[in-house]
């Protein structure tokens, strides 16, 4: 089996028909790092060249699915990184190639010509929603939560996939609130295709890639190319490359700068308290002004 530093990928002990990609960065909730997107790639390329496997099940390690970009190295530090720039004028095409990069190593599970399904149990937020969002599927637990709190500032989904998977009502509202909806609303909403109490969580994924294991897997293949066709057409490519240039604007225009230079001075759980509170985020000339003040304090 493939050995990777974020990840795992191995087949299923009862059913070899099954892959089971496993995030294991269990200590930081599963954030993603430099390696992850490369590695999901490489593990769904693995588990699409096994003749054998038919179906692959996407997990977290711990206590939740995933939690998004590592921040502790993205967003507090004071790094100058192809992401978050700390020269000026920052670079949008730096920016923009390495995270389209990352956008396209998560479409490998929308690529992928053996179904995916996300197995969301604790949280599949901000980045980690990408991830799930990706899949064919979405099972959660009843109590999990998915969402991209980042919204509010300093983030914009790449995938876009919350369009494309809830319409643009439901869509408008989870972009414009950065709200986090549990797994019973998710499925009520019809953006998982199930909800279950988190004991069954196991059992009822295993059900269904067992159910879906059966099915030859040219079959499989067709089927999910002609439904991928229909989102590619309906625009897909085209609004993940405006949703990756926003997504560097939101990092780096005034707000986003304030943010970063927020969690840097006061630290980052300080900055998500502020952004998640419902309290004003400063804008402008207000944003720029605080962040000169913060810059001292630095």
């Amino acid at each position: 089996m493939p050995h990777y530093s974020s990840v795992t990928i191995e087949k299923d002990a009862s059913n070899p028909r099954i892959a089971r990609l496993l995030l294991n960065r269990p200590e930081r909730f599963n954030a993603i790092n430099e390696a992850m997107p490369r590695e999901i790639r490489t593990a769904v390329e693995w588990a699409n060249a096994e003749p054998e496997v038919h179906v692959i099940v996407v997990e977290g390690a711990g206590k939740g699915f995933c939690g998004g970009y590592d921040l502790s190295y993205f967003g507090s530090g004071r790094i100058d990184h192809p992401c978050q720039q700390e020269k000026q004028p920052w670079d949008p095409m730096v920016d923009y190639a390495f995270m389209k990069k990352n956008t396209d190593d998560f479409m490998s599970l929308f690529r992928s010509s053996k179904p995916t399904i996300a197995k969301v149990h604790g949280a599949a937020v901000a980045g980690g929603s990408d991830i799930a969002l990706c899949c064919d599927l979405l099972v959660m637990s009843d109590d999990a939560k998915i969402g991209y709190m980042p919204t509010r500032v300093w983030g914009c989904p790449t995938t876009a996939m919350w369009t494309f998977r809830l319409g643009p009502t439901r869509a408008k509202q989870m972009m414009f609130t950065g709200d986090t909806i549990d797994g019973r609303t998710a499925a009520a909403w019809g953006l998982a295709n199930q909800s279950v109490p988190a004991a069954e969580l196991d059992a009822a994924v295993h059900a269904l890639a067992t159910r879906i294991s059966s099915v030859p897997s040219s079959h499989l293949a067709m089927h999910k190319l002609v439904v991928n066709q229909v989102v590619q057409t309906m625009g897909l490519e085209q609004t993940q490359s405006l949703a990756t240039l926003m997504d560097g604007i939101t990092r780096h225009n005034p707000e986003g700068l304030w943010f970063r230079r927020y969690a840097q001075a006061e630290g980052f759980k300080a900055a998500v308290a502020w952004r998640d509170s419902g309290k004003p985020i400063p804008e402008g000339d207000e944003a720029r002004a605080a962040i000169v003040e913060l810059e001292k304090k630095q």
